[in-house]
């Protein structure tokens, strides 16, 4: 799978350990940045970077990471297509693929343990997209506001 990380300098320790992670299972990993620890970097130069090569499928999914994970996602929701949470739970990081059909994950580099990290990256990967009428709908209805907002 194609997988692409961004972080800022909150999340940078946690996204080079993810990164090596899913190289060490396979995975093809594209860093968005940082490349380098910089404390007065910001979170939307490497997150909507990362956003758009989702929503343009140049990676299968992706992985943003900043301090809390509030501002990735809050970031990484701006771009069309992309359905980004933050997660903090094994149960939403895959449901949030199972039915909404979540792209993107989102985590906090000051919150997340490496553990846990890696855990919830592999409930985000291995989980898929179920497609039941009522996800459909909904997401549909994200769609069509998506649309409308351009």
């Amino acid at each position: 799978m194609k997988i692409g990380v961004a972080a800022d300098h909150g999340g940078f320790e946690l996204k080079n350990t993810i990164k090596l992670f899913l190289e060490l299972r396979g995975h093809e990993v594209t860093d968005f940045g940082a490349f380098e620890l910089d404390s007065t970097d910001d979170y939307p130069d490497f997150v909507i970077p990362l956003s758009r090569a989702v929503a343009e499928k140049q990676v299968d999914r992706g992985i943003a990471i900043c301090g809390s994970g509030v501002g990735a996602s809050v970031a990484a929701n701006k771009i069309a297509g992309i359905r980004a949470a933050l997660i903090h739970d094994h149960f939403s990081a895959h449901q949030g693929v199972e039915d909404d059909d979540m792209n993107l994950i989102c985590l906090g580099g000051r919150v997340t343990a490496f553990a846990a990290a890696e855990e919830l990256v592999m409930a985000f990967l291995n989980a898929r997209y179920i497609g039941a009428e009522r996800h459909e709908r909904r997401l549909k209805k994200i769609k069509e506001l998506e649309i409308k907002n351009q």
